[in-house]
């Protein structure tokens, strides 16, 4: 599917960032330190914050505005960085779309995947770009452990590990499933990243620990199976203090010919039986956020697909909320049954009545997500 790309004679890629709090400033300083894009302003529903925001960076001046499209218009962006909290990425990104403006989002997608499919269509009636910024995988140990699983024949399972106990404050204490919703996105995604395939069904069991500091569930184990039969396990806790893991998390992959190990800091390692481990020269992008964004511009110039795209993406967030209704209901989701219930929640919901008629022009959901 295509969308729209930049004049060749585009030297520096200009960009609002929509969302001044935390993540919003992390955004900032990645972009300043990138000599392919241009900070052209900040946007937040608190003025005051963009300012101070702008002044955290040396950019005082710099400027502001509530709203992102009209401060796009005001400064000549060629892009915006939608940096708000989950609650606001479709408005967000929708009103940046129908402007004509592309667009690079923080994960997830939308809040919901009925929200993202939205997005999805909003994207195709414009032709121009949504790419999700699904930072982890811009990891150049990830990108290798990959290459060296694809030497290993046939996945079984893949597993991961993830024990953390961050005290963030803010929407993430109140969230129902933080570990899910806001942190399993992650290990998720790069599990259909490093098994090269996409999911099946879940079983899962949520809950919260009697000493955790977060109102929702912040520990889980979710099994899925892949396409292809192979299985992928999370168990992962956001209050286990002591012996932490990486925030990448610690993963096994046992496949036909040997085992893929990687603790998530360090190059991944393989114990290969009767092959030779393949010698592997690959990298990411870039690293984290600043991969996202190297791999949007260049998307941009030249019209090929970045691995965010939001139809690519979709699927990670719909694993999320199949995991959240297995976790409810006690039973196991398939991934198409969120597909279809987000498909028709979305079609109800939708007030813009052209990306309406482009969903209801899908013939299902997983088969405009794989066009």
């Amino acid at each position: 599917m295509t969308f729209a790309t930049l004049p060749d004679d585009v030297e520096r890629v200009r960009l609002v960032v929509v969302g001044a709090g935390p993540m919003g400033r992390a955004w900032l300083h990645t972009i300043v330190a990138d000599e392919g894009v241009e900070l052209v302003g900040i946007a937040d529903l608190a003025v005051q914050v963009a300012d101070e925001a702008a002044a955290e960076i040396g950019r005082p001046g710099l400027p502001t505005g509530a709203d992102g499209v009209e401060l796009a218009r005001r400064t000549g962006a060629h892009a915006i960085v939608d940096a708000t909290v989950p609650a606001a990425h479709h408005p967000v990104t929708l009103a940046a779309l129908r402007a004509g403006i592309p667009v690079l989002g923080e994960k997830p997608a939308a809040a919901t995947v009925a929200q993202a499919l939205s997005l999805a269509a909003a994207a195709e009636l414009t032709g121009r770009l949504f790419m999700v910024s699904q930072s982890r995988r811009y990891n150049d140990q990830l990108f290798a452990a990959r290459e060296r699983a694809r030497g290993l024949g046939r996945a079984g399972i893949l597993s991961v590990d993830f024990f953390q106990s961050p005290h963030f404050g803010g929407f993430r204490d109140e969230m129902a499933s933080p570990l899910l919703l806001d942190m399993a996105i992650h290990q998720f995604d790069m599990a259909r990243f490093l098994l090269g395939a996409d999911p099946v069904s879940v079983l899962c069991d949520e809950y919260n620990p009697a000493w955790s500091w977060y109102a929702g569930d912040a520990a889980a184990t979710a099994a899925f199976e892949f396409d292809g039969g192979a299985r992928f396990v999370f168990t992962g806790s956001w209050c286990s203090p002591g012996a932490e893991t990486s925030w990448n998390g610690s993963w096994r992959l046992s496949a036909e010919r040997g085992t893929l190990l990687w603790d998530g800091d360090n190059p991944s390692t393989v114990d290969a039986v009767g092959v030779a481990p393949p010698a592997v020269e690959v990298a990411a992008p870039g690293d984290g956020i600043a991969g996202s964004l190297r791999e949007f511009v260049a998307a941009l110039r030249t019209g090929v697909e970045p691995m965010g795209r939001v139809h690519a993406n979709i699927l990670s967030l719909a694993m999320v909320e199949a995991a959240m209704l297995s976790a409810r209901t006690g039973r196991r989701v398939t991934l198409d049954e969120i597909l279809d219930a987000s498909l028709a929640a979305a079609l109800a919901a939708e007030r813009d009545d052209e990306v309406r008629a482009v969903m209801a022009g899908w013939r299902s959901a997983r088969d405009a997500l794989q066009a």
